[in-house]
């Protein structure tokens, strides 16, 4: 017996009498109860570090102890492998990304194979791999075939100096993250997948994970979806033919509305306001708003605004109302206009009190007196100023209008939803390849299945300005599949969390060379039993994740239509955890900062 244990040799002989005996290779044993274990699989960046660690140890103790327990356990791993650090690692060092890439995967998965973890790598993906993305972009063609991929122009946030569409974590104080430059608002045609099409399957469905998701997490899909009912109104525009629709949930208040205000994109104002003596001020103040970011702009402090000369006229009340360009008013939320009313709605109010507009009260609070010179009275109570509907509670009021302007043609009881279409267009080169050619014969034509995959061509430049797909004629130029005139290719690729929405299905027939999975076998082993990762993606990753599950179901490629039973974020593992994830957001810090990094951050804000 040796005076030391040597823990280096024993581990390397068990790793490698664990890899000779395929220890954890799976496959589908029917008379055998299935478990699947999925941890959300790692960007590769190059290093493990500890978030992964923690994260994949979770998941290795699970596995081992539901195979110990007699079940057939599923615990694969992959990488979830295009996306912006690759591209940057190009433009910084000359490195191709797909070598960056593949570099780093190699060095993780030995990382992870050192580890000891409990995966079965035969069934290891990376989505940059054409086997993968091949059957995104075979997923891509039956959303466009059934309508729900579709596109249209939109406005994005665009840096002119490096000619790309930035996300608004992209764009800091106006500015592009990259090289400092203004941005600015522009449309561009963009792919889009129609995720309204299922909210509110996706919104009731949260109803069969309450016992086994945390109620945080439903609560953010909740409000992100953020389903309201109320009415549309149309507001007559004075001495035009045309009308502002605004979506409103409490048409109780509208005889209080006061004046209408709209998104600097409504595409009404620049038009109505052409030729006239407000045209120049007011189109100014589009430029200067439209350069903000929605992110920032939701947040925005001072109302500020312009008066476009134009009146709207109250459907009910035949009043004028001024109409205001105004910086708190988003396109893509509700209708771009809103029917202002100052004296319950606080953001109507500030902006009232700044351009000096009447406060007109129409709900009187039930128990207590409200001094309107102090701000609005934004809840519900009892009916004034309101001719015929006076004394009606707000609840009573709110069906009565509706129904009262139904029956006069005025709008119509509306259902909404916070939640948007989905912008899949990226103009960038390291993602996958939208399969679409654009024909001047034939119009939008998609790239037949037998043709797939559209591969990332290898010989590109990257430079960071503009997306280099578009300089690359060989892959741009290309002939029509109807009718084999000359065509261009769509030079956008897919957003990155295309490939993570379905990625756990793939992991259950990983090697199929005729379809993303067959059914069967990802019957087998669907849902995934028990999904760990961090709460950081419990809205956009998730979400995606249960809309592409419930796309597959539709089309019968499976009989899931939830992903994920049951899901465990990393910090409701164990409560001192908690405590310290909470002090590290508090702090402002990254949860790979040292002990002595810490210790300092905490002297410096004298926190004991």
């Amino acid at each position: 017996m040796t005076a030391e244990y040597d823990f280096k040799k024993i581990e390397e002989e068990l790793l490698q009498k664990w890899e000779k005996a395929n220890l954890f290779k799976t496959e589908e044993e029917k008379d055998q109860q299935k478990y699947y274990v999925l941890e959300m699989f790692p960007y590769p960046s190059g290093r493990i570090h500890m978030g992964h660690v923690r994260n994949y140890a979770i998941g290795d103790a699970i596995n081992r102890y539901f195979k110990m327990k007699g079940k057939n356990t599923l615990h694969p791993m992959g990488w979830d492998a295009f996306g912006m650090p690759a591209e940057n690692a190009a433009i910084k060092s000359g490195i191709h990304p797909a070598k960056w890439t593949y570099e780093n995967i190699q060095y993780m998965k030995k990382e992870l194979q050192r580890l000891g973890f409990s995966y079965d790598w035969s069934r290891e993906i990376a989505t940059c791999n054409p086997e993968y993305y091949r059957w995104n972009q075979w997923i891509f063609l039956k959303m466009y075939e059934k309508g729900i991929a579709y596109r249209k122009t939109a406005l994005v946030n665009w840096c002119p100096h490096d000619q790309t569409v930035l996300a608004n974590e992209q764009v800091i104080d106006g500015r592009c993250w990259r090289c400092d430059t203004p941005v600015v608002q522009k449309e561009i045609p963009s792919w889009f997948l129609k995720i309204t099409n299922y909210a509110e399957v996706l919104l009731q469905d949260l109803k069969k994970l309450e016992k086994n998701w945390p109620s945080s997490v439903l609560t953010m899909q909740k409000n992100w979806i953020g389903k309201s009912v109320g009415a549309t109104i149309k507001f007559p525009i004075e001495y035009s033919t045309q009308n502002l629709e605004v979506f409103t949930t409490r048409p109780d208040t509208l005889f209080g509305v006061t004046f209408i205000a709209v998104a600097p994109e409504h595409p009404l104002i620049p038009e109505l306001v052409k030729g006239t003596d407000y045209e120049d001020e007011v189109i100014e103040f589009i430029n200067r708003v439209k350069a903000i970011s929605t992110k920032d702009r939701g947040i925005i402090e001072k109302k500020e605004g312009v008066f476009t000369g134009l009146y709207a006229l109250h459907p009910l009340t035949n009043e004028r109302l001024p109409i205001y360009v105004a910086n708190y008013i988003l396109w893509g939320y509700g209708t771009g206009a809103i029917m202002a009313v100052p004296a319950h709605d606080q953001r109507d109010w500030e902006f009232a009190k700044e351009y000096s507009i009447p406060i007109k009260p129409v709900i009187k609070p039930v128990d207590k007196e409200w001094d309107f010179e102090k701000g609005a009275y934004e809840g519900e109570g009892i009916l004034i100023n309101s001719n015929g509907f006076n004394g009606l509670s707000s609840q009573e009021a709110k069906e009565k209008i509706i129904q009262y302007i139904e029956q006069k043609g005025y709008g119509y009881k509306t259902v909404n939803y916070r939640l948007r279409d989905w912008n899949v267009s990226r103009q960038r080169y390291w993602g996958t390849p939208i399969p679409i050619v654009y024909c001047p014969k034939c119009g939008t034509v998609p790239v037949p299945e037998e043709e797939l995959p559209v591969v990332l061509p290898e010989n590109i430049q990257i430079t960071g300005i503009g997306n280099p797909l578009e300089k690359l004629e060989e892959f741009v130029n290309t002939t029509c599949p109807r009718c084999n005139s000359p065509a261009k290719r769509e030079t956008d690729t897919m957003d990155t969390f295309f490939d993570s929405s379905w990625y756990f299905f793939r992991y259950c027939d990983p090697h199929n060379q005729k379809k993303p999975f067959d059914k069967e076998k990802a019957d087998y082993w669907l849902p995934v039993d028990i999904y760990i990762g961090g709460i950081e993606h419990a809205v956009l990753h998730l979400l995606y994740a249960r809309f592409f599950t419930k796309f597959l179901n539709d089309i019968d490629m499976t009989k899931v239509d939830e992903p994920f039973k049951k899901l465990l974020t990393q910090g409701m593992v164990l409560k001192k955890w908690i405590k310290i994830e909470k002090l590290l957001d508090i702090l402002g810090v990254d949860e790979n900062i040292t002990i002595d990094e810490l210790k300092q951050k905490i002297e410096e804000l004298n926190i004991k």
